[in-house]
Order: C-alpha cells, then structure tokens, then sequence
C-alpha cells in the first residue's frame, strides 16, 4: 500500500515534470544514495571493490554514455572499446605531462578530448545511418587500437608498450596507485558515476533529449518540423564521448593500474558495452544501470557456483557464461526489448494499480 499516488497532488508544472513523482520512489532514491555515500565505504573490503562495485561503477558511465547515443538517438555505435582507449590514454598522458594537476581535472579533460575524437567518428552520420554507421564505428575501434599500438609516444615511448597509472591523490588521499585503498577507489568512482548520471538524466528529460528522441523515431519527419540533424546527432556523439572516456580514463586508472589498448580495450569491450544497453534496455538510464549490474554479477556469480561449488574447469564455466549472455540477449530481443527497464517499468506500474484491476 505504499506504492499509491493518493494524496500526491501537483500543483505546479515542476512537480508535474520530476523523476520521482510518488513519495515511495523518492525515499528509496535518497535511501539509496546515503546507503552508497554513507554506509558501503565503511564495510568494502578488495575483493567487493575490485570484483563488483569499481567494475560495476564504470560500466555503469561507459553504458550511460553509449545509451545516450544508441538508445536516445538511434546511432548505432560499435567503437566503444576505442573511445575509451582515448579516454585511458589521454588521462595517461595529462597524467605524466601535468602531474601537479589535480587527477580530477585530467579525468574531465579525458573525457573532452573523447567527445572530440568520437565527434570526428560520428560526421558520417550526417550521411550515413543503419548497419553503415555500426561498420564506420568499428572501423574507428580498429583504427584507434592499432594506433594507441604503433605510435610510441603514446605510451610514452615504454619498451613493454604498456601504460601505468601514477599515483594521485586527491585531498591528500591516495586514489591511483598500488597503495589506494579501497574505499578511496570507490569513492572516487562514485562521485564521477554520480555526476554523470545527474547529467544524462536532466539531459535526456530537456530539450536536447527530446531532439534526440527524435531523430532516432525519425529522422525526416524531427527534420521537417525543426529538428537540426547536424546539431542533434554530433552533440549525442558529444555527451556520449565525453561519458564513455571518463570510464575508460577511469578504467585504467583507478581499476586496472596498467593497460594495453589490444587486451585492455579490443572489440569484447564494445560488445560487452553493448550487450549491457541491450539486455539493461535502450533509451533508459536505469536500464544502463541495469544492464551493467547484471553482467559485472553475472560472471561472479557463475564462477562461485560453477567453479566453486560444481567443481567445474574455468575454462568451461567461461564459455558456459558465454552461452547464457548470448542466449539472454536473444531472449530479451525477442520477448522484451527494452529490456530489464521496461520489466521494472511493468513491476511498478502493476503495484499501482494492484489489488484494483484498472
């Protein structure tokens, strides 16, 4: 009985127009929010943070800032390990060049150098749409792992070709490096998590998220009555860049230390991206927050039964993970795509309404 809207009257348009229009759903966000800021650094130990919660933080922006693009736009993009690759090696070298900057600031700027070069990638768009658009992306994923490869001053001439994180503080506490604690790692994360989804949601609530609702719907008829496809479609490769390099910046510098953009960032990492948008659900910021809890769980979740428990080889309870993501985002394409989002959608609308039936 507590999912009711009796008794919740608007009278205004903001109220009419915010997140959480039942009581119900804004206490649960705020009682979420103080159990992430208040209660989950207290009692994190390694594995929870390296295992689930930095994984799950990151994947959460990169498949934020890929929904922007794909599930508000409708620009098919395969080149997500690519720009995050960007974001990774630009934060390394603002790193290495600048070291008395704050890390903050060469995480933003990562992030800005990403929109840009995902901007570039994103011109054919303005010609090109559909499975042509998805093979220009991919392109530009191959394109900028070999080049991160080649060209040596990217790595900063590193006879291993690898890139290793420094190590920054931030207010004089340790937040890369190989003596960061855990919870300063999750902390760090989340607040960059925080900020982004903060961004995505009033963004895609605005104007501009409506343009781009529109150009994915149609592209001809969003054009006709005033839509600029040029703006709409190069600010979603914007925004979306700009997301998806703080995770990959943060990917390497606060999660794994060290990187080499063939292992650290090849096409599994767009696939892996992608799947999780799909299975969370398109054109929703929950659902990216969906789609990345559960497939950071899922693998844990599997080793500790299959491996753990069964007694299974590694190898074989990988490939069984394999098999089960394959056949769940074949199940939700068919029988539900948009996705765990629309089933909690559904959950909620039923909770509206129940015991009534209408």
């Amino acid at each position: 009985m507590f999912y009711r809207e009796a008794g919740d009257f608007k009278t205004s348009y903001k109220e009419d127009n915010q997140t959480f229009p039942i009581k119900f759903d804004r206490y649960r966000y705020y009682a979420v929010m103080f159990l992430a800021f208040a209660v989950v650094p207290f009692i994190v130990n390694d594995y929870w943070v390296n295992a689930i919660f930095l994984p799950f933080l990151i994947y959460s922006i990169a498949a934020i800032g890929l929904n922007i693009l794909t599930g508000y736009c409708g620009q098919v993009s395969l080149g997500t390990g690519g720009f995050m690759a960007v974001g990774a090696y630009a934060c390394y070298k603002l790193m290495t060049v600048f070291p008395e900057v704050s890390i903050i600031i060469h995480v933003l700027l990562a992030g800005g150098v990403t929109a840009f070069v995902c901007i570039l990638f994103g011109l054919p768009s303005l010609r090109i749409k559909g499975f042509y658009l998805a093979v220009a992306t991919l392109a530009a994923q191959f394109f900028l792992v070999w080049l991160f490869n080649r060209v040596p001053w990217f790595y900063n001439y590193s006879a291993s070709g690898q890139i290793n994180s420094p190590e920054r503080t931030v207010l004089d506490i340790a937040v890369t490096g190989p003596n960061t604690d855990a919870w300063a790692k999750y902390m760090f994360c989340l607040v960059f998590l925080t900020f982004c989804a903060l961004v995505a949601r009033n963004l895609t609530r605005g104007s501009v998220g409506r343009k781009w609702m529109a150009i994915r719907d149609m592209d001809i008829a969003a054009e006709i009555i005033g839509v600029n496809p040029l703006k709409a479609k190069i600010s979603a490769f914007g925004v979306s860049g700009f997301f998806v390099g703080i995770a990959g910046a943060l990917l390497f510098a606060v999660y794994l230390g060290a990187a080499e953009a063939g292992d650290s960032f090849g096409i599994t990492k767009s696939f892996l991206v992608l799947f999780m948008i799909i299975i969370g659900g398109l054109g929703s910021i929950f659902g990216s927050f969906a789609g990345a809890a559960f497939l950071v769980l899922l693998p844990v979740l599997l080793k500790n039964v299959l491996v753990g428990t069964l007694g299974w080889p590694t190898d074989l309870a990988a490939h069984f993970e394999f098999i089960i993501v394959g056949g769940l985002i074949i199940t939700f394409l068919i029988l539900e795509p948009h996705g765990l989002a629309q089933l909690w959608r559904v959950a909620k609308e039923k909770l509206r309404l129940w015991p009534f039936p209408h």
